[in-house]
């Protein structure tokens, strides 16, 4: 009996076993291997060339695909007495918040001893968190003699300023390298621009660069034309032999104001009568890209005479449109007939005064010349009365 119920179990565990598809079952307290996590630390150049006693900053990138966690930071191999540490906010760190798909930079700055030797260095990285672990080897060759290398560095590579402003660039080129170079200045701007380089004040196009050495460098960006507002993109390049330093800098310029000051037809000239005060008209245009503003109306007169403007002052004269002033000119009481001339300037707040020279004709008064002819009718009259009277004798 008990033979023949073996015997069953037997046949229906190998017939399950034999006709059931194969599925593998993870036990429910069973955690996914570390690598699941995602967690990586990585760097865009993790093997360089350094020269003797020259301290580097590799830039890392810490990044996990899990949830948002703090990964720790530590180094698993360093060479003998070389200094290593992780950089984050201006201070040393051990460990960065990493949130899913956003990698955290880091800096390693990774420091020579005094004695160095010329060689190959190996580092190794890690980032950890929990059981996963990410590893990064850097790989440093220390060499006596450094290959040709430029850096070029902008104080302000961005300058903003009016048509007529000359954009200077504060840089400075270094020759990293330990043999001296002749290095070539060239530029790539805008037909509207003239870029020249100057070297204590002086217009260079190629300069010597001595190893390890510094030069301080003007570039100096200036309009050769009729420039409207906008970003203007501007690149330098300094070549020395195999070496290369390329910098983008732009110059940034803004609207201006251009007043003109003439009169509704045109014609700068007018009338007025001795001691009378006679009104003129006067336009002051706006021909600039850029509104201007508070522009105060002034003149130059003859001594004696009395110029006033209505309005005395203008707010604001938008791009492209004018403004009608009336002028009130009143020449002295005893001017004599003729051609004077009167100046009309106007004083933006934020440009350059413009004027212009009115040509003002004085008339006599008739009154003057009726009284004129009267008194010489009556000295005639005198004259010919001392004839009559004296001729009889």
């Amino acid at each position: 009996m008990l033979k023949r119920l073996f015997t069953v179990l037997s046949f229906v565990l190998i017939a399950t076993y034999t006709l059931s598809p194969y599925v593998p079952v993870m036990a429910q307290d069973e955690q996914p291997p570390a690598g699941d996590t995602g967690l990586a630390l990585v760097t865009n150049y993790p093997s360089q060339v350094i020269g003797l006693g020259e301290a580097i900053t590799l830039q890392l990138f810490v990044r996990t695909d899990a949830v948002p966690q703090v990964v720790a930071l530590e180094m698993a191999e360093v060479p003998k007495g070389w200094t290593v540490t992780f950089r984050g906010g201006g201070r040393i760190i051990k460990s960065a918040f990493v949130e899913p798909d956003a990698d955290a930079s880091v800096e390693l700055r990774i420091e020579p001893p005094p004695d160095v030797q010329a060689g190959t260095y190996k580092f190794v990285a890690v980032a950890t968190v929990g059981e996963a672990r990410a590893e990064l080897p850097i790989e440093l060759t220390v060499q006596e003699k450094l290959p040709p290398r430029l850096t070029w560095e902008v104080e302000l590579p961005t300058l903003k300023g009016t048509p007529t402003t000359t954009f200077r660039y504060a840089t400075t080129l270094k020759n990293e390298g330990d043999d001296e170079l002749t290095v070539n200045l060239s530029a790539t701007a805008s037909e509207l621009f003239l870029v020249s380089f100057k070297l204590t004040g002086q217009d260079v196009t190629n300069i010597p660069v001595g190893p390890k050495e510094s030069k301080s460098l003007s570039v100096e960006v200036q309009s050769i034309g009729e420039t409207s507002a906008g970003a203007y993109p501007i690149e330098i390049m300094a070549q020395g032999g195999e070496a290369q330093a390329i910098l983008s800098l732009t110059a940034e310029v803004t609207g201006q104001s251009q007043l003109l000051v003439t009169a509704p037809d045109g014609r700068l000239s007018g009338q007025a009568n001795a001691g009378r005060e006679t009104p003129l008209k006067v336009v002051v245009n706006n021909n600039g890209s850029a509104s201007a503003r508070n522009i105060e109306l002034t003149s130059s007169a003859p001594n004696g005479w009395a110029v006033t403007f209505e309005p005395q002052q203008i707010a604001e004269i938008p791009a492209g449109q004018q403004v009608e002033v009336t002028t009130s000119v009143r020449p002295a009481d005893n001017a004599v007939a003729g051609d004077y001339m009167v100046t009309v300037r106007a004083s933006p707040a934020d440009g350059a005064v413009k004027s212009a020279d009115f040509r003002i004709t004085v008339l006599t008064s008739t009154l003057w010349g009726v009284v004129g002819i009267i008194l010489i009718a009556i000295a005639v009259g005198v004259v010919a009365m001392a004839v009559m009277r004296f001729g009889r004798r």
